[in-house]
């Protein structure tokens, strides 16, 4: 039976870019997807990805009901009101009987890609009462929220490059040509950069690897891997012992100059150009270079978040953003003001941001914005004692392949856990040790709001599209899923999923202050419009969902604004240049000056078919670049009589993996690099097209012992290795 071909508007959900699709429909079959041209943030770029939405949304693989795992130990279908009877009759029971540290949450980035994901996991923890928190962000970007932070007092108060009016851009760790872009959502990152380079202005990237990024720049810095640190400290020292500081308007906001002028009067260009293998001319002309600059930014991401002083790079960044002052201007660095982020408030003195308020059991891992380190959530489920992890709900998250020492981990969720939970499409690495499984539904039937991406977008504006493809018979919305997988441990399973929507709304009308009657005139068609509908109504345009739904391709807001002071949050209301903490840590980056490292480092690279282990079973996104291969300098292969294409042996404090080498220039000497998100060798998975090329974990060359103090963020990149020829 034939069906009529429909087009209908849909935002992409598959990365940190946002970018409007305009998906080609035959029935309930998504049959293409190009760049929706009216969009007014995307205008019409699309990526691999994007292009291949069609194919994820209706992987056969995909999980449609829910599993169950019967008395024989094997998973099975089972039905909905089945699958969480089980789970109200597990969690609060283990909870009562053990406390609710006794339950584990683990948070997967697939999360802030849907709106139930972003809307319900913080009334899940409030339900829970755990402290038993663990995310991807300890496995990316948490140094990044720490340092804003203790800088601007609010966690996730992350300034962005303001890229369509900037001079200057430099950007460290990050290769947005194959990302799209992290903390910092810009559809087209590839057309910004070309269009920086027509107007003028200046590209610097600073990498140990000659990314597609890289060859776009006009300097590309071959930085040692993990001295990220010690390069920004020596160019921040320049600028303060030349007197090329200005901060400008930003100067009255300001507190402890003087005290990181002294901080940092040993990083000089000549101290570290050893340990970055950057000569000191080059630190000085880079830092001159962005002082001379009319307007700058510098932007560093997972590659300078994901090593030994993460958040001393991200605190550096920021630093010379300010001291340059370009932190808050056009041009530079700035806030984005979201449709859905509180109304701004008048300047004033806040809580501030506090680290280590509590401390992981075992190691005694300080928490951060909320979180452990998901580094330790093998070693919490696996050690006896009083707040043993006993049950662990999992939300989209893959930790045997995202997090160090996946054999372990594996070995802890099949072995010491009483009853796991995973919300997921798929039957993965982590999901397979589940006794229940719910699964969410395809893309094409879900709505979609970008809660959390919005509030890095360079530039404001709001975008909403609903569901292209009715809910299929069978399937449950992925909020519906939320709100009773709340209910069911809360002790309210069996009342209506409106229940919790409904709770939300009216804690968030009695915390702004609002009338109750506000609740009555909100508008959707379900709860988390509704909520959605409040959040706009309560946020600083002033917006509503009718308005919304009016437009989709969504509302222009504006290029970002300056917004300091309003956006400070530090017990001072002002912008606190060398925080405590900053301070107490930085004798450990003093002593990396003297480190001189192993012969042979490992760091990890990002391909533009893939978002981490979650899209390596879609067929179209196969295949090409997107292989698990070890890349080696041709110097270092010459050495250790390696051969392009054969398999070679990588070995480091958590183990060992096999992978084919590619033998190329595009890493410098000394540098060894390969993917993560792979390793897709293990039994009782239902991923086919993953299975077939399984490719190698590059996270179980880690034992989790290394982390990020101030973060606890696994240590990724800048890894000693070896390597040598298999038998």
């Amino acid at each position: 039976m034939s069906h009529a071909s429909r087009t209908a508007p849909r935002i992409c959900p598959l990365c940190e870019a946002t970018c409007g699709l305009t998906l080609t429909i035959e029935g309930t079959t998504v049959t293409g997807a190009r760049g929706d041209r009216d969009d007014i943030f995307s205008r019409g770029f699309i990526c691999p990805k994007g292009a291949s939405f069609g194919g994820l949304d209706a992987d056969p693989d995909r999980l449609r009901v829910p599993l169950v795992r019967g008395e024989d130990g094997e998973l099975r279908e089972a039905s909905w009101d089945e699958a969480f009877d089980r789970i109200a009759a597990r969690i609060p029971a283990l909870a009562e009987a053990h406390g609710p540290q006794a339950v584990g949450v683990v948070l997967g980035n697939p999360n802030v890609h849907t709106m139930a994901g972003s809307l319900y996991p913080p009334l899940l923890l409030a339900a829970l009462r755990t402290r038993n928190v663990f995310t991807a962000s300890t496995l990316d970007q948490m140094p990044k929220h720490v340092s804003s932070g203790l800088l601007f007092g609010d966690a996730n108060a992350i300034p962005v490059p303001d890229l369509d009016r900037t001079d200057h851009l430099l950007l460290i760790g990050a290769n947005p040509l194959e990302s799209n872009g992290s903390l910092c959502t810009a559809p087209d990152f590839p057309g910004r950069l070309r269009a920086l380079r027509r107007r003028g202005s200046t590209l610097t990237v600073i990498d140990p690897r000659r990314t597609r990024t890289a060859r776009l720049a006009d300097r590309h810095v071959a930085i040692r891997p993990g001295a990220d640190a010690l390069l920004l400290a020596a160019m921040a020292h320049v600028l303060l012992e030349e007197k090329l500081t200005d901060p400008g308007a930003l100067a009255e906001h300001l507190e402890g100059a003087d005290e990181l002028a002294v901080a940092l009067a040993d990083f000089t260009p000549d101290a570290v150009a050893a340990a970055c293998d950057v000569d000191a001319a080059t630190i000085t002309a880079l830092a001159r270079e962005l002082a001379a600059a009319p307007t700058a930014a510098v932007y560093g991401r997972i590659g300078s978040c994901t090593v030994e002083h993460g958040t001393l790079a991200s605190w550096l960044v920021d630093v010379l953003n300010i001291l340059t002052g370009n932190l808050d201007r056009p041009g530079g660095a700035l806030f984005p003001l979201s449709a859905t982020a509180r109304a701004p408030r008048a300047a004033a003195p806040g809580k501030g941001f506090a680290l280590g308020r509590w401390a992981s059991r075992v190691s005694g891992h300080p928490e951060a914005k909320g979180e452990l380190p998901t580094a330790a959530l093998a070693e919490e489920i696996e050690t006896p004692g009083e707040g043993r992890i006993r049950a662990l709900i999992v939300l989209a998250a893959n930790p045997v392949l995202s997090a160090p020492d996946g054999d372990r981990l594996d070995a802890a969720l099949a072995g010491h856990l009483d009853f796991m939970v995973s919300v997921d499409p798929y039957l993965n690495e982590t999901s397979r040790h589940a006794d229940v499984v719910l699964p969410p539904p395809p893309p094409s039937q879900s709505a979609h709001f970008d809660f959390a991406f919005n509030s890095f977008a360079v530039h404001n504006q709001v975008r909403y599209t609903r569901a292209p493809i009715p809910l299929e018979d069978g399937r449950m919305d992925e909020s519906e899923i939320h709100a009773r997988l709340i209910l069911a441990v809360s002790g309210m399973h069996g009342a209506p999923p409106s229940a919790v929507d409904d709770l939300a709304i009216a804690t968030a009308i009695t915390k702004a202050g609002a009338p109750e009657e506000l609740a009555d005139e909100l508008t959707g068609r379900s709860g988390p419009e509704r909520r959605l509908d409040l959040m706009l109504r309560l946020g600083p345009y002033g917006l509503t969902l009718e308005r919304l739904l009016a437009h989709p391709h969504g509302i222009d807001l504006g290029p970002l604004k300056p917004r300091v002071p309003e956006i400070l949050r530090t017990r001072s209301g002002r912008i606190e240049l060398l925080p405590a903490p900053i301070a107490a840590d930085l004798p450990r980056l003093r002593r990396a000056l003297g480190d001189r490292p192993a012969p042979l480092v490992l760091v990890g690279r990002r391909h533009l078919r893939s978002n981490n282990s979650w899209m390596h079973n879609v067929v179209s996104l196969s295949g090409g670049s997107n292989v698990c291969t070890l890349q080696v300098h041709p110097d270092d292969a010459a050495r250790l009589g390696l051969v392009d294409g054969a398999t070679v042996r990588i070995e480091s404090a958590g183990g060992g993996i096999e992978a084919p080498a590619e033998i190329t220039d595009t890493v410098r000497s000394g540098v060894v690099s390969l993917p993560h998100g792979w390793g897709h060798s293990r039994p009782g998975t239902r991923m086919a097209v993953a299975a077939a090329h399984p490719g190698a974990n590059v996270n179980q060359l880690l034992d989790g012992t290394l982390l990020d103090p101030l973060s606890g963020t696994a240590v990724l990149n800048a890894i000693p290795v070896t390597v040598t020829r298999s038998p």
